[in-house]
């Protein structure tokens, strides 16, 4: 597989073309962001361990029965895709209280949701990714209602296999994002799944183990990230 031109640069990951049209990689960065790029920094070897976890979990999913981007694992911190239109809008679910959501609803965190929380947020940067809901979505014409469904009912799924995994290597998955994409006339899902784009907390200690530790300053961020790693993937 040859690597040509960047097709595109986002804050966490770079993508390239390759020399088949329907295949792209990916290159995931150590580049940290939080609160919409207002703080920027580093977590060293972060695209390594994403790179890692995402493989995992994506094959992971895909034995569950959920059709992912992910091709293969070309290096430390490539990864061979389909080449996907992507839905701008972004799918938040959430199992437990925490974030913007705690916050905005004046709570503490550590809840457990009675159910799953869906969330949609549009996706774009300079507004901040506003929050939407599904009414917005079919009426600026991001997505049909046949592929809002799938959308839906995918998150769904995706929420009860990584409840699985996770809670099997003793780690609580209280919310995480997700974003999707067209791929030869089926909607699949794309990205990564991370510390990055999840909430994970020890299930013993309620010990943070993802970005909130940058976002809030709080300190042993790789060595997080490396222990989420170290128990999904082995």
């Amino acid at each position: 597989m040859k690597k040509l031109e960047k097709l595109y640069e986002g804050k966490a990951k770079i993508l390239y073309a390759t020399d088949n049209p329907d295949l792209v990689i990916q290159y995931f960065k150590d580049d940290a962001t939080a609160f919409n790029a207002q703080k920027k920094g580093t977590i060293v070897d972060k695209g390594i361990m994403n790179n890692t976890l995402s493989t995992k979990l994506f094959q992971y999913l895909e034995v569950g029965g959920i059709k992912t981007h992910f091709v293969e694992r070309l290096s430390d911190r490539e990864m061979l895709s389909k080449k996907v239109s992507i839905i701008p809008v972004e799918v938040v679910v959430r199992n437990v209280l925490a974030g913007s959501l705690a916050k905005k609803l004046g709570m503490e965190e550590g809840v457990a949701l009675k159910q799953p929380v869906i969330e949609f947020y549009y996706k774009d940067d300079a507004l901040g990714d506003p929050m939407i809901n599904s009414d917005h979505v079919l009426a600026f014409g991001w997505a049909t209602k046949k592929e809002l469904d799938e959308i839906t009912e995918y998150a769904l799924r995706v929420d009860v296999l990584l409840i699985d995994i996770f809670a099997r290597h003793g780690i609580r998955l209280v919310d995480f994002k997700l974003e999707f994409g067209r791929y030869k006339g089926e909607v699949i899902l794309a990205d990564e799944i991370s510390p990055d784009t999840s909430r994970l907390w020890d299930m013993e200690t309620g010990e943070k183990m993802d970005k909130d530790r940058f976002r809030r300053d709080l300190g042993k961020i790789e060595e997080s990230y490396r222990e989420v790693v170290r128990r999904i993937c082995g």
